[in-house]
Parts: structure tokens; C-alpha cells; sequence
């Protein structure tokens, strides 16, 4: 996330220096197609609350992951402070997991462990005062089975009509770096050398049950290659395209519309979010993207993708389609690109009327179908359109083909192709 430091870098590798040799992929599941088939075992659903304990169904349940484990620590703290600006209602429960480590803040006590929280309302902007329900000690929270504790922990103590869940932390959408041979994702934990990666973050979701909407706190990570493996187990996904700003979510002015309507769609909620982000970074007139995304979509989506290869490849103008994709906007990811507008500068040179009819068609469902909501803030990101794309230069990366988006599309195919020397 959370471009919270110089982080230009960071998009492409949290700091080759540091992390030089170490493999960040996480062992623990070295064939995701197996699925959840041991996730019973390794993560047993929370006992069910007594009476007593369990929170009265509410409108919204709202679960922040916040893996402050490593160099955005004092943003931990200072998101979970905007949160109390607000804080839970009788209507919205706002629960939180945040974990901490040593080395990086210092402030409100110091305490490195993981500790879960129902967010109240308070004035103490610096001071953490809502109840800890929960100090889990040192945990892992890169590994993707502790993610699902976390979300059914909170959906069995804090039940609600509606659910979101948002992962805060580094992010990279799908990349994998060619010098440290990692897969990138998002939830870095310093001290377990771990993350979440894109598949995992998938298992994740379908392991709590899905949510309404899902939201990533984090840079990069609104693409199909991160969407299709999220879409059977969420309804609506908020994300960026770019690198997020300083503040990542403001999440006092995200919160209180919620508050203030609980009785929003999931859709409303996921258009909120993005105005929220986007509201905050106009005003301080700060470059951003945020889009909102419909996941039922995208089965129509791979289709009029795959039309759209056949078409092109079928062409063969492969030159222009390269020029085509060095012209796109572009993000802190070189490879990414946006696709709306590489669709437009592809058409708009090419003599092949397939070709156009195609990248028209596609454009049409982005905007139409797909992308429900995006906002920009300053004009280097006019071209952006709400959903970049894995666009290399260079040969494609053979684990890409273990996305499941690049199972399902001809993405891949297509990458192949035009990077050919013939």
C-alpha cells in the first residue's frame, strides 16, 4: 500500500537488498489447485459464541487485516486511529486484526503481537482505546490460513446481513520479480519472511465464505490477474490500478457514510469506498486511481478478452501492438498497462476490422459492464479507466500460468505471441 514511504521501488520488490535470497512463496501450500481440501485441519472454525458473548446481527460487518509487520507500522496505527474517529455503530461492526513488530514504531506502548479489536468511537487520535477482545501473541500474518481465522473469528463473534473485507499492507498485484524469484501478493510479515500471495489471497476469501465486497488497502492490485482469482467468493472488488498515496484509505470519511446509511447496498458501500479515496486525494490534489469492479462480469468479460485475441492474432500486427503497449498508460509495475487504453491506441492504428470491431466491443464492456465506479485525481492518470493488465515486453513469465486467470483466458497465448521474434 500505501505509498507511504518513497516506494516507487517498493512495487517492484520490497527491497532487493534486504530480501535478496529468500523465498517469500509460501511453502506451506505448494499445489493451490488442491484447494481448501486441509484447510479444515489447519484452521478450525471458531467454536460458537455464547450468548453472551456474540454480537447481535447488524447491517454491516466491516473486517480490517492490518499486517503492520513491517515498514508502514506507525500507518498501522495512525488507520486504526481514523477508524475510532467513527468507530462501530448499532448498526456496523468495524473489527480489526492489526500486528506489529519491532524496529519500526515505537508509540502507544510498543506491544509486538497481534491483537484483535471491536473499533469504538473516541477522540485520542495517537492512543489505540477501543477494547482489545484478543491479544493473539506472535502470528504469522502472511500465511493465508491465518486470514481466514481472522475472518471467521470475526464473522462468528460479529454477524451481520452484509460483509467486507479489506487487506491492508504492501501489494504488487501479480508479479513475479526475475531477480528475487518471488511470487508478489500482498500481507508481508517481516518477521515470518512470509506473504499472501495472488492464489492464496483467493483460498483466503472462499475459506471465511466470501464477502459482499472485498477491498484491497494496497498498491496495484485492481487487474484480472488478482479479480479472477477473488470473483466466486466476492460480489464487488475495490482496488487500484497505481500505487496508493500516503494515506492509503482515509478510512474516517470511508466509514461515515456507512455509519450514517447502514442500509446500503454492497454496491453503494464499494462506490463509497472508492469516492471516500478518491475525495481525499483531489482535495490535496495527489495523483491516485480507485475503481470498483463487478465480479459477476467477468465470465463476459473473458469472453469479449478472447474475441479480442483471436482477432488479434489473427491480424498479425504485432509491431503495432507493441508500440500499442509501450504508448499505454503505465504504472509503478512497468508490465502493467491499462487495458481500456491500449485498446485505443491498438484500434486506432490498426487496418484490421476485426481487430477494431473487437477492441471496441471489449471497451464498451469495460466501461458498461465491468468497471461500475472509477475515480482519478490528477491528470497523469487520465488514460487510466478503472483495470490494468499484465502487458510484458519480454517473454512471459512461466508462472503466470499458474493464475487462474491465465488458466481461463488467452491472455497468455496472446502474450506469447506478440513477444515471438517471428
Amino acid at each position: 500500500m500505501l505509498k507511504k514511504l518513497v516506494m516507487t521501488a517498493v512495487a517492484l520488490s520490497m527491497s532487493a537488498s534486504l530480501y535478496a535470497g529468500i523465498n517469500f512463496d509460501n511453502p506451506k501450500t505448494n499445489d493451490l489447485k488442491e484447494g481448501l481440501s486441509d484447510i479444515a485441519d489447519l484452521v478450525p472454525a471458531p467454536a460458537v459464541p455464547s450468548p453472551d458473548m456474540k454480537a447481535a446481527e447488524k447491517e454491516w460487518t466491516i473486517m480490517v487485516y492490518i499486517n503492520g509487520k513491517n515498514n508502514l507500522e506507525e500507518f498501522a496505527l495512525k488507520d486504526v486511529n481514523e477508524m475510532e474517529m467513527i468507530g462501530s455503530s448499532d448498526k456496523v461492526n468495524v473489527v480489526v486484526e492489526i500486528g506489529r513488530i519491532a524496529g519500526h514504531d515505537s508509540s502507544d506502548g510498543d506491544w509486538k503481537t497481534s491483537r484483535r479489536y471491536l473499533v469504538q468511537k473516541d477522540s485520542n487520535t495517537r492512543k489505540i482505546t477501543s477494547p482489545m477482545i484478543r491479544d493473539l501473541g506472535k502470528v504469522d500474518m502472511g500465511d493465508f490460513r491465518h486470514v481466514i481465522g481472522f475472518g471467521n473469528w470475526a464473522k462468528a463473534m460479529y454477524p451481520a446481513k452484509k460483509y467486507m473485507f479489506i487487506m491492508w499492507n504492501h501489494g504488487s498485484g501479480w508479479e513475479k520479480s526475475r531477480v528475487l524469484d518471488i511470487h508478489k501478493g500482498i500481507s508481508y510479515d517481516d518477521e515470518f519472511r512470509s506473504h499472501v500471495t495472488t492464489p492464496q489471497l483467493g483460498l483466503a476469501l472462499k475459506g471465511i465464505g466470501g464477502v459482499n465486497v472485498y477491498g484491497s488497502d494496497a498498491c496495484l492490485m485492481q487487474m484480472p490477474e488478482v479479480d479472477y482469482e477473488l470473483m466466486a467468493n466476492a460480489e464487488y472488488i475495490v482496488g487500484s490500478e497505481e500505487t496508493e498515496p500516503g494515506d492509503g484509505y482515509t478510512y474516517n470519511t470511508f466509514l461515515a457514510p456507512i455509519v450514517k446509511n447502514p442500509a446500503m447496498t454492497p454496491e453503494q458501500l464499494g462506490k463509497a469506498a472508492v469516492d471516500a479515496y478518491a475525495n481525499h486525494y483531489q482535495a490535496i490534489k495527489e495523483g491516485s486511481t480507485q475503481s470498483l469492479i463487478k465480479t459477476s462480469a467477468l465470465p463476459g468479460y473473458l469472453a469479449a478478452v478472447n474475441d479480442f485475441v483471436a482477432a488479434a492474432m489473427a491480424s498479425g500486427e504485432k509491431a503495432l501492438v507493441k508500440t500499442a503497449i509501450s504508448d499505454a498508460q503505465a504504472f509503478a509495475i512497468a508490465d502493467n498497462k491499462d487495458l481500456w487504453h491500449f485498446l485505443q491506441l491498438y484500434a486506432a492504428g490498426s487496418k484490421n476490422a476485426g481487430v477494431k470491431a473487437k477492441a471496441g466491443a471489449l471497451q464498451n464492456y469495460l466501461l458498461k459492464e465491468l468497471v461500475l465506479h472509477n475515480r482519478v485525481t490528477t491528470s497523469e492518470y487520465t488514460n487510466a479507466k478503472g483495470l490494468s493488465v499484465y502487458m510484458p515486453g519480454y517473454g512471459l513469465d512461466p508462472a503466470y500460468n499458474s493464475l487462474a486467470w491465465a488458466e481461463a483466458s488467452q491472455w497468455d497465448e496472446f502474450i506469447n505471441w506478440y513477444t515471438a521474434d517471428k
